[in-house]
C-alpha cells in the first residue's frame, strides 16, 4: 500500500518549519505540523489521491484514514478526515457510526470535530435518519465534550431540513454549560438555523436564558 508513504513523503518536501511553528500556536501546540498551508496541502493530497484512486476503495478507506489518524502530524489527520467524506460519503454502513466516534474522540480538537460533525456525522445521519435519535442522545449525553459539541453542530449543513425540535433541545440540554466550545456550537448551530428560519431562531433565543456568548452568536444574523 503506497498511498500513505507517497503522501507523507510529498508532504516532507514542501514542509515549512517557519510556519509549522505559527501554525503549531494556532492549535495550542496540540500536534505537530509540517507547516503546509491549506492550499498546498489540498493540493498534494488531491494529486496523491487521484494517482492512488486504484487504491482508495470503499472498503479499505476506514483502514487507511485510521492509519493516517495514528500519525503525528496534523495535517494527515485532515487527510484522512478529508479521505472519509470524499470516498463514504452516501456509501457508509450503519455500524461506521464506531468509526465516526473514534475520529471525534481522537486527536479532538475544534479544527478536526468540527468538519467532522458536519461533513462525516451529518452525512451519516442523513443516510441512515432511523439512527439519528439514538445517536444524538448518546453523543449528547456524553461525558465526552467533543461529542457534546458534534451533537449540536452536526445539523450544520441540513438548512431546510434541520429539525428545528432536536436543535433547540440539545441547546436546552446544554445551555448552561461553561465550556467555551459548548457555548459557541449553540450560537452557531443557531446562527446557522436562522439563515433559514430566522423567527423561529429569534422567538427560541428570548425565551431560552442562554449564556451571553451563545445568544451574541445566535443572533448575528438576524436584524
Amino acid at each position: 500500500m503506497d498511498f500513505i508513504p507517497t503522501l507523507i513523503l510529498r508532504f516532507e518536501e514542501h514542509s515549512d518549519t517557519d510556519n509549522a511553528v505559527a501554525m503549531e500556536a494556532y492549535l495550542k501546540n496540540l500536534f505537530p505540523l509540517y507547516g503546509i498551508k491549506a492550499p498546498i496541502r489540498k493540493k498534494i493530497f488531491k494529486e496523491v489521491t487521484n494517482h492512488f484512486k486504484a487504491e482508495l476503495t470503499c472498503e479499505n478507506i476506514i483502514h487507511i484514514a485510521s492509519l493516517l489518524y495514528q500519525k503525528k502530524q496534523r495535517e494527515l489527520h485532515y487527510c484522512a478526515i478529508e479521505l472519509v467524506d470524499r470516498f463514504l460519503k452516501k456509501k457508509y454502513k450503519v455500524d461506521d457510526i464506531q468509526f465516526i466516534q473514534k475520529l471525534i474522540t481522537t486527536n479532538s480538537w475544534w479544527d478536526s470535530v468540527d468538519f467532522i460533525a458536519k461533513h462525516i456525522l451529518g452525512n451519516y445521519l442523513l443516510q441512515f435518519p432511523n439512527q439519528t435519535s439514538q445517536v444524538i442522545q448518546k453523543f449528547s449525553t456524553s461525558e465526552h465534550m467533543w461529542l457534546n459539541r458534534s451533537a449540536i453542530l452536526f445539523q450544520l449543513g441540513y438548512k431546510a431540513k434541520t429539525d428545528s425540535k432536536l436543535l433547540f433541545r440539545l441547546c436546552d440540554q446544554h445551555k448552561s454549560s461553561d465550556e467555551f466550545f459548548i457555548k459557541k456550537a449553540i450560537g452557531w448551530a443557531l446562527r446557522e438555523y436562522s439563515k433559514v428560519n430566522p423567527k423561529a431562531v429569534g422567538s427560541y433565543v428570548a425565551t431560552a436564558s442562554l449564556k451571553p456568548l451563545s445568544e451574541k452568536e445566535a443572533l448575528k444574523r438576524i436584524k
